[in-house]
């Protein structure tokens, strides 16, 4: 019974020395499988860090985002002034109204050679802008004013300066 014991006792030990060495043989890594794992687990771990630190990244740009809402004004632009064509022109015909300027027949200066300017431009013509208001001036002026329905009388005050303006503005 003796040698039985024994036999069964060796089994056993044969047995699990077997089960044990197809273990350690299943379950053995090369050297790169075992590096590959090793770089595998340490990635994962460093990708989990840096998900935790965008999240503090993107939770921070958050909340910088709603204070700047809170703090920045408002503001508003002013839209930009309107440059027409005749700019110049324009200006010089208010600095005359401005002024007061009234222009007629033997008036004289740089107020007439304005008015000689945009009856130029008016008629599409180049006569000479001699700053003297004479007949030609006067007939000019009278054409203006019937085509702009003023009284029609040769002279040019504010309100024909006006409509000048007006028609100015028009151009561009």
């Amino acid at each position: 019974m003796e040698k039985l014991k024994f036999a069964l006792f060796s089994i056993v030990v044969l047995s699990l020395l077997g089960l044990l060495g197809y273990w350690s043989v299943v379950t053995l890594q090369s050297g790169t499988e075992s590096k590959a794992s090793q770089k595998i687990a340490q990635l994962q771990k460093e990708n989990k860090e840096l998900n935790a630190e965008i999240l503090k990244v993107n939770n921070e740009l958050s909340a910088l985002q709603a204070e700047k809402t809170e703090t920045v004004p408002i503001v508003k632009k002013e839209p930009a002034p309107i440059v027409y064509k005749y700019q110049d022109l324009i200006d010089e015909f208010q600095g005359l109204i401005s002024s007061n300027a009234f222009l007629k027949l033997k008036s004289r200066g740089a107020q007439v050679g304005t008015l000689q300017n945009f009856l130029n431009i008016y008629n599409k013509t180049s006569n000479k802008v001699d700053n003297d208001y004479g007949e030609s001036t006067k007939a000019a002026v009278i054409v203006f004013q019937k085509d702009q329905g003023l009284s029609a009388d040769g002279e040019a005050g504010s309100g024909t300066f006006n409509k000048m303006i007006d028609w100015l503005k028009k151009q561009g």
